[in-house]
């Protein structure tokens, strides 16, 4: 039998319960899981935040394992076409199903909006098996994108990042920042982090990180955040004020947002200069509706809004090249805050909840 922690409902505590060893089809994978990331979307789950989910889940939906097993007959590939074999330490996209023939599919070359789109961890029930990363084994099914980690990058390094980097990859891609930018990253999680990172990548001029609590915070500048800025120790128009006496009156050039607050919305929009650019990428779930002054805050401003929603397999394959090259530059693992077993995941969540880490990992071998 095979342990996995289950989230059976919203504000529910979590279980440990156990599985049958899966029988692969053709095609499918058997990993044995080495990491699993905790991020902001499991509390969002835990808080009943998210529509559409089948509870009872298995969470995580970012995780790197080792292959145990392959299905009989079809092959199974990674992403550049190799087949793969047992031993290999690979991770996955969370996203399964994608249909590549709707409109949005192909058409729209929009994948994320794709009606049959299923995540690993988030919308596959446990009642089907083995399908979230808070487990000893994850089954991958026929048609997951496998990718297997190149030797130079650590799981640990990987898992440090978690979604956040692929998440703040693609807005930092909408952004189409310029070299000499003025960047405010809204936000100091995993997200907000990762695109202080890409901000500098792309060639930003200086980089205001705005968020907290002061872990995060130092680690934003430890990250080569040139300004972090607390938002408990700042009202709104202090903050507004702070940006403008940086970028000479103007605002950013470009602000992304990753906080997940809906009120930040607005507040970022005021961040950012006439004719700049403003991607939202934090509010992934819905946690309530924010207001705005649609001539102040929009039109007059000539304001350029992009909207961000998750990631595709181009994104997390970027992601593992940009974490494998920059690896001494930005010692990625001094992110990780704790390692949780299977029996501790309950602490995991809730330390990810109260914000008391930058970023937890479930480890079912410790």
């Amino acid at each position: 039998m095979i342990s996995a922690v289950v989230m059976a409902g919203p504000g529910q505590p979590l279980e440990l319960r156990e599985f049958p060893r899966p029988e692969l089809e053709p095609g499918a994978v058997l990993l044995k899981t080495l990491g699993s990331e905790v991020c902001g979307t499991d509390t969002h789950l835990w808080q009943g935040q998210l529509a559409g989910v089948p509870y009872p889940i298995i969470p995580g939906h970012v995780s790197v394992g080792e292959i145990a097993a392959v299905g009989p007959g079809a092959v199974a590939r990674d992403v550049s076409g190799r087949p793969v074999e047992p031993g290999q330490v690979v991770t996955f996209l969370d996203v399964y199903g994608t249909c590549g023939r709707c409109w949005f599919c192909t058409v729209g070359q929009a994948t994320t909006r794709c009606p049959e789109r299923r995540v690993y961890g988030v919308t596959l029930s446990a009642r089907d098996g083995l399908l979230g990363g808070w487990a000893e084994y994850i089954e991958l099914r026929p048609g997951v994108h496998l990718l297997p980690l190149p030797e130079g990058l650590d799981w640990r390094a990987f898992l440090a990042t978690g979604c956040g980097m692929p998440t703040a990859l693609h807005a930092a891609t909408l952004a189409e920042i310029q070299f000499g930018d003025t960047v405010v990253v809204q936000g100091s999680g995993p997200v907000g982090l990762c695109a202080t990172v890409l901000a500098q990548l792309r060639g930003a001029g200086k980089v205001i990180v705005i968020g907290g609590p002061s872990a995060r915070l130092a680690a934003a500048s430890a990250f080569g955040a040139d300004v972090v800025i607390d938002i408990a120790e700042t009202t709104a128009d202090e903050r507004r004020q702070a940006v403008h006496d940086l970028t000479g009156g103007r605002g950013a050039d470009v602000t992304i947002e990753a906080t997940g607050v809906p009120a930040a919305v607005r507040e970022g929009m005021r961040l950012t200069r006439d004719a700049g650019r403003y991607v939202v990428v934090g509010q992934y779930t819905n946690v309530g509706d924010a207001r705005f002054n649609p001539h102040l805050d929009l039109n007059q401003k000539h304001l350029d809004i992009r909207g961000c929603w998750g990631s595709d397999v181009g994104h997390l394959y970027r992601s593992i090249q940009v974490l494998t090259r920059y690896g001494t530059q930005f010692p990625w693992t001094t992110l990780i805050s704790g390692e949780y077993s299977l029996h501790d995941a309950q602490t995991a969540l809730e330390d990810v909840a109260a914000q008391r880490v930058v970023k937890a990992l479930i480890v079912p071998g410790r």
